[in-house]
């Protein structure tokens, strides 16, 4: 008792001093960052008064027009970069990022708090901003911008350092006399094109990662989300500038695909996020470089739910999974599946709520979604639910549409649900990325299971069931790259967590360990253990010349090394120390006829 009273007594006076240091704020500089009208804007001349009401063009030129999709009220416009002006951004990042590649993590983490502190703060600007862009609701911009770029820059600066410290293996039996590391080292320039769904966080999540493993980064946005996405570079700016980062360490470039092509054939590694088809173009181009590319592509993610479940519980996630946005959801659920016993039961749950959904512009007024971000989605939407419908599908509930302005009437689309489908509808099979909810039986979990293996996606699923085991045995068997149990997208938020799919979703991963080390040049190092004392030497049966015994040497050396018999590995060990003290010469040259 008397030897561990002391260490007891140490123990909680170190646990009493950190505890009073955690109520020590941290000394972190605010930023200044210009959000007036006119600034967010390309040309000050184009302010808010100067609005008017915008009618897409389907005809490319040389800016990218920038309107809200909620009220269809023009923005701005951004210049569309040719090859050169891309490549040219590129060079001044590489330029940056191999001063940035010598900074400390403790001047990185500054970075990342000076971030948090701004977010924190100027949470609300930063969700109207988004809202604005692509027609989403404050609460889904908070829920899928903020608390995701928070999340992640905590682990960072909670784990990341230790993530990207060199990582001692195991040296083997051959090499005891010798260390093992790998180190993780910057590739050099990141390349990124991200979706307009989440244009805060998508900008964010790449470049966190890049920035914190010593890379710069240069970020194509979305020619739907372009007005956002250069104000939101304004915020990184001010933070790289306040810890005496090197200028045009983070680049966001506007554009179209040519933008896109110039950008993939000129960084050292391509992070893509979008659609499968664009997808398969960035790894043809990425092939004239041979650059690592991660690609994070649709989703059509399935939503099972046993008969031993606690239905409004479960009816409320499912209706936040499938509607959230208005589609603008990432990893959405798609294809509903629902036990036959409580399929009338659920669907009659599901029903109530989106009855009582209004879509209408989120900052007009009190609105449960907002409106589609993409010109013409509504008519691939309503085409999705008309095949369903004409194969024998039938709409059993809608929402309804607030007091909107004419001219963005094709901008919204009311929460549907539908019932009586199957996989030979479309609806079933392609990526919607829009408020429907197809529900559909099914009688045992060996059937479940092949439904939602029956997808050329395989992103995510979410399984519910009043049995953690059977949930989890359930989800074992479904083959996609992310799995919640009794939740939804539960996973994204656990940032120490890899995010990616399998097939047409995509592969490689962001987000978490795997995804920060992705941004590294992966380098594995072996030296000796303790040098200069113990040194490498050939053993002389395999000096060269070589000896007549060389091979006899090398087979029981290989013996005594792996041999799996203890007994069998001594007397090879025997024969080694044999073979060593022979005075064998090195073999003949004599020609054998």
């Amino acid at each position: 008792m008397a030897f561990w009273w002391p260490l007891v007594v140490i123990a909680f006076a170190v646990a009493i001093c950190k505890f009073l240091l955690m109520l020590i704020p941290p000394n972190v500089p605010s930023i200044d960052v210009d959000a007036s009208d006119s600034e967010l804007l390309d040309d000050g001349s184009q302010t808010k008064e100067n609005s008017f009401i915008y009618i897409p063009s389907r005809r490319q030129t040389d800016k990218v027009q920038c309107y809200e999709p909620a009220t269809m009220k023009y923005l701005g416009y951004y210049p569309a970069l040719k090859a050169d002006e891309v490549k040219e951004r590129v060079a001044q990042a590489r330029k940056a990022q191999k001063a940035w590649a010598k900074s400390s993590f403790k001047q990185r983490r500054q970075f990342l708090r000076i971030l948090l502190k701004y977010i924190i703060e100027h949470q609300a600007l930063i969700c109207e901003v988004s809202s604005r862009d692509t027609g989403k609701t404050m609460i889904d911009a908070s829920l899928g911008e903020i608390m995701t770029t928070c999340e992640k820059i905590t682990w960072l600066l909670a784990e990341g350092e230790k993530w990207l410290k060199p990582e001692y293996r195991s040296c083997g039996r051959s090499m005891l006399h010798k260390t093992a590391k790998v180190e993780f080292h910057p590739l050099g320039v990141i390349g990124a094109i991200v979706s307009w769904n989440y244009p805060f966080h998508n900008i964010f999540n790449p470049m966190l990662a890049a920035v914190f493993s010593g890379n710069s980064i240069v970020i194509k946005v979305s020619e739907h989300a372009s007005w956002s996405g250069c104000f939101y570079l304004r915020i990184i700016q001010a933070a790289l500038a306040a810890v005496g980062a090197p200028e045009n360490l983070v680049e966001v470039i506007t554009g179209f695909a040519e933008t896109g092509e110039a950008l993939v054939s000129s960084v050292d590694k391509m992070i893509f996020v979008g659609s499968p088809g664009v997808g398969k173009m960035i790894m043809r181009s990425a092939a004239d470089t041979l650059i690592p590319v991660t690609l994070e592509l649709g989703g059509k993610d399935a939503f099972i739910v046993c008969e031993d479940v606690d239905v409004p519980h479960v009816v409320q996630i499912a209706v936040r999974g499938a509607l959230q946005s208005s589609g603008q959801n990432c990893a959405g659920a798609e294809r509903f599946y629902v036990h036959k016993d409580i399929y009338a039961t659920f669907v009659a749950e599901v029903v109530k709520i989106v009855k009582a959904i209004t879509a209408g512009p989120p900052l007009v007024g009190k609105y449960d979604m907002g409106a589609i971000c993409m010109q013409e989605h509504s008519e691939k939407l309503q085409s999705l639910v008309n095949d369903a419908l004409d194969k024998g599908a039938e709409i059993v509930g809608r929402g309804s549409v607030g007091n909107i302005g004419e001219g963005a009437v094709d901008q919204y689309f009311p929460p549907t649900v539908i019932v009586n489908v199957n996989h030979t509808m479309k609806l079933m099979q392609e990526e919607a990325f829009g408020p429907i909810m197809p529900i559909m039986k099914f009688s045992s979990d060996d059937e479940v299971v092949k439904l939602a293996n029956d997808s050329k996606y395989g992103l995510g699923c979410a399984v519910f069931s009043g049995s953690q085991r059977r949930a989890k045995a359930i989800a074992s068997q479904i083959h996609c790259g992310v799995a919640a149990i009794n939740d939804f997208a539960s996973s994204y938020m656990c940032q120490s967590l890899p995010f990616g799919g399998v097939k047409d979703s995509g592969f490689g991963r962001f987000a978490g360990i795997e995804g920060l080390r992705a941004c590294c040049l992966v380098k594995s190092v072996v030296e000796d253990r303790w040098w200069p004392l113990v040194k490498t030497k050939i053993p002389k049966p395999i000096q060269y010349p070589l000896s007549e015994n060389s091979f006899e040497f090398q087979e029981s050396l290989v013996e005594a090394l792996y041999g799996l018999n203890v007994w069998d590995r001594l007397r090879a060990l025997v024969d080694v120390l044999k073979t060593l003290s022979e005075p064998n010469g090195p073999k003949s040259n004599k020609r054998v006829d």
